[in-house]
């Protein structure tokens, strides 16, 4: 898991100047505050501002990237405002919460920019809470929030907006079939509005002034998942960093807080560790999290034993009020979801087969690196949404082969077809006409895994001869991408055909 998190292929060093900018962004975001005389709990509220603004923002363009950053401000600033209005009202304030909740979470349903959205009014409303804010502060943090957003900006598009050299990424929405994927947010909504009521209740029982960890902990981890099992998955791995953050919070925070220097630079490391480890480990993106609020916490004079094990245990209350809810709430079954995935990852295989065919036809049109772009990108989402499966908690241990037997199967699809991809962007490559032949059984292959209802072959028909794979290039891939979605069909479609995830 460590090796996972910090040793994983960093393709472009994309990770490593994601998190070195964000150190960068947060640390000019935090001086800046500093430089303008504002508190410490405002500097804190404008480096938080400055971290969501980094990490959440995610649009496929810088264009669209710095739009929705102007937006944030819009839609935090009056939910700040609401949460310190009603800082002393409890009921009304927790009330309004929920429906903050439940706002973030629908918001999702546009794409990554109402995330970024969704994402930004859920904090301004904890934030209000973690530095109790009433509404005589209100101005201080409006300007420590904006200026911070400014700093962040200027590091982002300005200084070092590496995205510009980059072609943007594909972006991958939720599949139209399967049950329920049409009003998934709406579900989610739902789920994430009375999973964070229990934990709001619960944690209140166990403490009046730090219930809110529960209901971050809740909303946080029905980010990014979709499915019940990628829920539970998700809530298991927030609590096991938080604990790990916590044993290593007891090693450093609590001995070194006193110390404003050590301070800052364990509160910058724990900034590089959630940014860079973000995309590979959410165990160990949460293990930063917490060791970074715990040295916060250390900064605002609170922080003692006491603290840091209520924060594991409302952490506990939080991921379980999410896993309640996805279990008996309108529950999104995770079969329902991987099948929805995997169909359209065999759907954009072929078409990956025939932009590439089509380009070394002559196609000037045809973008086969496009198209693997976007084959990357949705197995990212069947990986996720076979991460239950595949864990190794995981007691059922035929269903597990079966995912991982997929799993390695789609992923020698994804190799051949990128090596399609390279040799049809050889421009001496040239038309064979048993490109044609070999593409079109890639889409009878295609068509007979997504659809149960017919046979499927356990062979590859009409396969070219060995000779002819092992001489050119491209025959060889798609003969090569032939055998593996052959070989697809006996974990997908089992008989009798049990699904490949529990229902």
């Amino acid at each position: 898991m460590l090796k996972r998190a910090f040793v994983a292929h960093d393709p472009g060093r994309i990770r490593l100047r994601f998190a070195s900018r964000a150190v960068l962004g947060i640390g000019l975001a935090v001086a800046l505050c500093g430089a303008a005389g504002h508190s410490l709990a405002a500097a804190i509220a404008g480096g938080l501002a400055a971290l969501l603004a980094l990490f959440t923002v995610t649009d496929p363009t810088v264009r669209g990237q710095a739009t929705t950053t102007a937006l944030l401000p819009v839609v935090g600033l009056p939910v700040l405002t609401l949460a310190a209005v009603l800082h002393d009202v409890p009921v009304a304030r927790d009330l309004a919460f929920l429906a903050v909740v439940g706002a973030g979470v629908y918001a999702r349903r546009w794409g990554p920019r109402g995330h970024a959205l969704g994402v930004f009014g859920f904090m301004a409303y904890f934030s209000a809470q973690f530095l109790h804010i009433v509404p005589g502060r209100l101005p201080e943090l409006y300007v420590a929030v904006l200026l911070s957003l400014v700093a962040s900006s200027v590091v982002r598009f300005g200084v070092w907006c590496y995205e510009r050299r980059l072609e943007a990424p594909v972006a991958v929405a939720l599949p139209a079939g399967g049950a329920g994927l049409a009003r998934i947010t709406t579900r989610q909504a739902v789920q994430a509005t009375l999973g964070s009521g229990f934990a709001l209740a619960v944690g209140q029982l166990l403490s009046d002034q730090r219930w809110y960890w529960a209901v971050g902990a809740t909303w946080w981890v029905f980010v990014a998942t979709t499915s019940r099992g990628e829920t539970v998955v998700r809530g298991f791995r927030r609590f096991l960093g938080t604990v790990l953050g916590i044993g290593l919070g007891f090693a450093v925070a609590v001995p070194l807080h006193h110390e404003p220097v050590v301070a800052a630079v364990v509160v910058a490391l724990g900034v590089f560790g959630i940014f860079y480890s973000a995309a590979v480990s959410y165990t160990w993106m949460m293990l930063a999290v917490t060791v970074m609020a715990s040295m916060l916490y250390g900064l605002l004079g609170v922080l003692d034993a006491d603290l840091l094990m209520l924060r594991v245990t409302e952490t506990g209350v939080g991921a379980l009020g999410a896993v309640l809810a996805v279990l008996f709430v309108l529950p999104v079954t995770t079969h329902s979801v991987t099948e929805a995935w995997v169909e359209r990852a065999l759907r954009c295989v072929h078409t990956c087969t025939a932009e590439a065919a089509a380009r070394l036809a002559g196609s000037e049109d045809a973008d086969p690196p496009r198209r693997v772009g976007e084959l990357e990108a949705i197995l990212g989402r069947v990986r996720l949404s076979l991460a239950p499966l595949v864990h190794p908690l995981n007691p059922m241990r035929a269903r597990k082969r079966r995912a991982r037997h997929v799993l390695a199967l789609l992923d020698d699809c994804a190799r051949e077809v990128r090596g399609l991809a390279s040799v049809a962007a050889d421009p001496e490559a040239s038309h064979d006409a048993r490109l044609a032949a070999a593409c079109w059984r890639v889409e009878s292959a295609v068509e007979a895994l997504t659809a149960p209802e017919r046979p499927v072959r356990a062979t590859v028909a009409g396969g070219v001869p060995v000779h002819a794979a092992a001489t050119e290039p491209a025959l060889a891939h798609l003969h090569s991408l032939e055998r593996a979605l052959a070989e697809l069909a006996a974990p997908l479609h089992a008989v009798p055909r049990a699904p490949l995830l529990p229902a």
